[in-house]
């Protein structure tokens, strides 16, 4: 068989699901089975839940960006770009690369798993304003803005400035927020005391969610537990609030609280990604309506798993439950698709997605963490080992344990370094320079880039 005539499988997103796909791809398909490309703007898998510790300086941001080439029998082509659009009925996918260029990539099958993007709603100066945690870059920004803004505060001699400069402000009640509240403040109760010209009590950071509970998924009880965790560290956690409206110098709460700060953190949640729009099919709460096979309806040689598809739960025995849009999901679908798409193409039978949620876990950074594995409520010293070991465990790579593990370590003995590493620019980038969510085609234009007659295929 012949290059030309072997079937070509296209693969959305290098997430949990994608990296996932492919690496199953690999391992179970011959070479002259098929050909494999992954489109992604960077050769690596990053580890999300372990983004806030990047933050926070407890891990270097190499240690949770796992090559995607390091592989010697790695043989999967990489496009180095996104996904802006795709035609179902031409089985075209339209790339933009990382220079710009935009391109038509045909394929035979294609596995959309595109992930999310930070959910926003229309709230005056957000996007303009306010910091994302969702990418590796966001996460370097993050921790170089906060070590600033100590800078800045120490050198100033105006008490409104260094007191707007020394407030934080956390929307997201849910993991990514709590975690990146809890940890961030430890970097800056830590620093602050190699800072002698600024008063510790100056510091002050908020946590607000328009939730009436912190974490629900973990119930009542963690949930109380975390939330006294907070408190007990000066964190003010505000449930029932949400942003009025943002600004560079301050931020407006729904309660009325204005609050003088040049930092806001926005982590209220994802939604699918915008490539989702481009189909013009079905959709579940914005996730891509699919079976529990996980392909399309309607559309062969079409299949979507991850936080961008809403993958039926069959674990749970609900009609309607679909599965959340969480790592372990989406690592776990990742083989059933590459094992579907590979059943396909042998004209076999098609397996259904089912699996039992394992639990959650919740690293507050320190010794304080909450945890429910399989149900088990763990508070303290073991949830926080239970946590730790968790993503330890899940990380792909040999090297990504060893590069992890030793930064933990030396964070334990060494404690923290408070140096501002370079990623901050004379322009300020904020939650709407970094997800590129303005860069995806309407149908319309995915048709048009398709048929047009400047239009080139791969």
């Amino acid at each position: 068989m012949n290059t030309v005539t072997r079937p070509r499988i296209l693969v959305i997103g290098a997430g949990f699901a994608g990296v996932g796909c492919v690496r199953r791809l690999e391992r179970k398909l011959t070479p002259d089975e098929a050909d494999v490309t992954l489109v992604t703007p960077f050769a690596y898998q990053l580890y999300l839940p372990l983004l806030p510790q990047v933050a926070s300086g407890v891990l270097t941001p190499q240690s949770i960006a796992l090559s995607l080439r390091r592989s010697k029998k790695y043989r999967t082509r990489i496009i180095p770009g996104g996904a802006i659009g795709v035609d179902l009925k031409s089985k075209v996918c339209v790339i933009r690369t990382i220079t710009g260029k935009t391109i038509n990539e045909r394929y035979d099958y294609i596995v959309l798993a595109p992930g999310s993007v930070t959910r926003t709603f229309d709230i005056p100066g957000l996007t303009e304003h306010a910091f994302g945690l969702k990418t590796l870059a966001e996460a370097a920004y993050i921790r170089d803005h906060v070590i600033s803004q100590l800078d800045l505060a120490d050198a100033s001699d105006n008490p409104a400035e260094r007191a707007a400069r020394l407030q934080f402000v956390v929307v997201g009640g849910g993991y990514a927020g709590t975690e990146t509240a809890a940890c961030l403040q430890r970097l800056t109760h830590a620093a602050v005391q190699r800072y002698p010209r600024l008063d510790p009590n100056l510091i002050k950071w908020h946590l607000i969610d328009i939730a009436p509970k912190l974490m629900p998924e973990l119930g009542d009880k963690l949930g109380r537990s975390a939330q006294e965790i907070l408190k007990r560290r000066g964190i003010d956690v505000s449930l029932g609030v949400s942003i009025d409206k943002a600004g560079a110098e301050e931020v407006t709460f729904t309660d009325g609280r204005v609050v003088p700060t040049h930092t806001l953190i926005w982590t209220a949640g994802v939604v699918a990604s915008p490539l989702i729009a481009t189909l013009g099919t079905e959709t579940v709460r914005g996730r891509l309506a699919v079976t529990a096979e996980m392909t399309l309806p309607g559309h062969d040689g079409v299949f979507a798993l991850g936080d961008a598809a809403a993958v039926p739960d069959k674990a749970k025995g609900e009609e309607d439950a679909i599965c959340p849009p969480t790592a372990q999901h989406a690592m776990r679908q990742g083989t059933k698709v590459a094992d579907n798409v590979i059943a396909t193409l042998r004209s076999e039978p098609l397996q259904p997605y089912v699996h039992r949620d394992l639990g959650l876990v919740v690293d507050l950074g320190g010794k304080d963490a909450v945890s429910k594995p399989l149900g088990i409520e763990l508070r303290g010293v073991l949830a926080q080992t239970v946590a730790r070991g968790y993503h330890w465990s899940a990380l792909r790579t040999n090297v990504a344990k060893a590069r992890v593990m030793t930064n933990w370590l030396l964070n334990a003995v060494a404690g923290d370094d408070f140096v501002r590493t370079g990623f901050q620019s004379r322009k300020a980038s904020r939650l709407k320079d970094f997800e590129f969510t303005d860069s995806y085609l309407t149908p319309e234009q995915v048709r048009s880039k398709v048929e047009g007659p400047a239009a080139k295929s791969s």
